[in-house]
């Protein structure tokens, strides 16, 4: 055995760390790495983010833009010159003083940007152009309490619009109700509490899991408020030709057929993987709830969907069934933001679920949201969301940020208005990196049409096998701990991944970022990669006695 990697103090810290969240372990990862950069000169990578590197500009300087309009506005009242303090904006006659101020800003991209905002937004979408433009300069001023609660109007017309073109809708006119959040991260934690509020999901309740997941996703369900049995639907088996394809076979969908499982959770694209269900799956689960779990609630989180080129979503698919959660923190480089929407149908199957509830878990949830309406039986799941999200008793205070709201709204009829040239892009440089990578690694990368590589997840037992025989593998499985290659890349070359496995991953794989470096940093991690794996071989030669 490896004398250095099997001292009591190594394993037990390496068995500890082990226990931890990867993003807990990436803040002793980054240590690690930095130390290393700073005695060897070395560059520090960190490929454990996910924070993209990049921001979609446009949007942003017509939301600036827009702000210069709004205080304009709010200076045509004044209280208080001497001080700024001044009135609240009126509607009337607001659009045309707008269009006025846009003439002024004609060559500037903010200003072109507007002027398309505005001209889809009150032609192709109809919209009353002084109702319109005052939600946004109301909005973006922040002066008033989100109202509805749930999201703004027109916000929500433009953000649905866009969510449909995402999500593969293409010309599905389903209509949608949308809750703005703070991120998509919030909108499950508002899922979760909600679930248990309406006695959807109770102590003992068996609720799936898609894994490999985000973490968070794994851990929620097994806190103790809410004590839920989980099933997972595992992708870690699935091999093409003996690499994985990160889809889910057949047998892993079939135990959605259970009844007893009321509620799944699915990342699509999957997150570490990277890689979105394919048709064959999503028929899989449609069999499944056709024909043996007509009530299963799904809960989907799509955020690196756009990554896909065709990408089809389950809200599209299955739409009775489903809530879809898309955060624009990706695609936007907007994770500062904190904007993300759930889209839920009105005819759905969680209203479904509560009106079979019992007469008193009925009569308990009508005292509950009896503040809010005088039939507090008919209101719905996505409402009371907003009204849980605050206690309910803050329901008057709920929403996302009215600023937030707007900025939302110029990233999704900027990203629609633009669709056939942003998306291009923006998938085309995620997928250079990805080649940089794998690449310098040696290793080889299918061709997947449903890739969205946004992360990669390389399971180093896959090629420690295929370079060097089932003999190395078990060496390494019996004298290390998995989580010793993320050290190593850190101490040795300050590089920072994530472990694989704290997303339920295969064992000894590894979680590359490749959102938020530039393109050549991954030939060089790729490389670091496969170097630690030939250490581990040349000590594994050295230990059998071959030179």
């Amino acid at each position: 055995m490896d004398s250095q990697n099997n001292q009591p103090t190594s394993r037990e810290f390496e068995n500890k760390l082990s226990q931890m969240s990867p993003f807990e372990v990436k803040g002793t990862l980054i240590s690690m790495a930095e130390k290393e950069a700073q005695r060897n000169t070395a560059t520090f990578l960190n490929a454990g983010r996910g924070n993209p590197n990049w921001i979609l500009s446009y949007p942003r300087k017509a939301y600036f833009l827009l702000g210069d309009f709004a205080m304009e506005e709010a200076d045509r009242n004044q209280i208080d010159s001497d001080w700024g303090i001044v009135a609240s904006p009126s509607q009337e006659g607001i659009a045309g003083r707008f269009e006025a101020f846009l003439d002024r800003h004609k060559d500037e991209i903010g200003g072109k940007v507007l002027r398309h905002f505005y001209s889809h937004v009150t032609g192709d979408l109809k919209a009353d152009p002084d109702e319109f433009v005052f939600e946004m300069v109301d909005g973006i001023i922040g002066d008033h309490y989100p109202t509805p609660p749930r999201i703004l109007k027109y916000t929500e017309m433009i953000t649905c619009e866009y969510l449909r073109q995402a999500m593969g809708g293409g010309n599905d006119m389903t209509a949608y109700d949308l809750f703005a959040t703070e991120g998509s991260t919030a909108g499950m934690c508002y899922m979760f509490d909600s679930l248990k509020a309406n006695y959807l999901l109770k102590p003992g309740d068996k609720i799936a899991l898609f894994t490999p997941c985000f973490t968070p996703y794994l851990e929620i369900p097994e806190l103790r408020e809410f004590g839920l049995e989980v099933v997972k639907i595992s992708a870690n088996e699935a091999e093409v030709n003996g690499l994985h394809d990160w889809q889910y076979p057949d047998e892993e969908i079939d135990k959605l057929r259970d009844p007893a499982i009321k509620a799944v959770c699915i990342t699509n694209p999957s997150n570490p993987p990277s890689v979105a269900l394919s048709s064959h799956v999503l028929d899989r689960i449609v069999d499944v709830v056709k024909k043996d779990n007509p009530h299963l609630m799904i809960i989907t989180d799509d955020v690196y969907g756009t990554f896909v080129k065709d990408f089809k979503s389950l809200m599209y698919v299955l739409p009775y069934n489903t809530i879809c959660l898309y955060s624009f923190s990706k695609y936007f480089g907007g994770t500062g933001w904190r904007v993300a929407a759930m889209a839920l149908r009105p005819d759905n199957v969680f209203d479904y679920r509560i009106s079979q509830l019992s007469h008193h878990e009925k009569e308990a949830l009508d005292k509950r949201y009896s503040s809010l309406t005088l039939e507090p039986s008919k209101l719905k799941f996505i409402d009371r969301l907003v009204a849980d999200s605050r206690l309910v008793a803050l329901n008057h205070t709920a929403g996302l940020s009215t600023p937030q709201q707007v900025q939302m709204a110029l990233f999704a009829a900027f990203a629609f208005l633009h669709r056939d040239d942003i998306q291009p892009r923006l998938i085309n440089m995620i997928q250079h990196r990805l080649e940089n990578l794998w690449s310098s690694t040696g290793f080889t990368l299918m061709p997947d049409p449903n890739r969205a590589g946004y992360y990669s997840e390389i399971d180093m037992m896959v090629w420690a096998r295929k370079f060097y025989g089932d003999v190395f593998a078990k060496y390494l499985q019996e004298n290390y701990n998995p989580l010793d290659f993320v050290i190593r890349m850190a101490k040795e070359t300050g590089i920072v991944l994530l472990n694989g496995d704290g997303f339920d991953g295969p064992a000894w794989s590894v979680r590359v970022s490749l959102a938020n470096l530039q393109d050549d940093a991954y030939l060089r991690i790729g490389t670091e990669i496969r170097a630690i794996l030939e250490e581990y071989y040349k000590r594994f030669a050295e230990h059998i006695g071959v030179k």
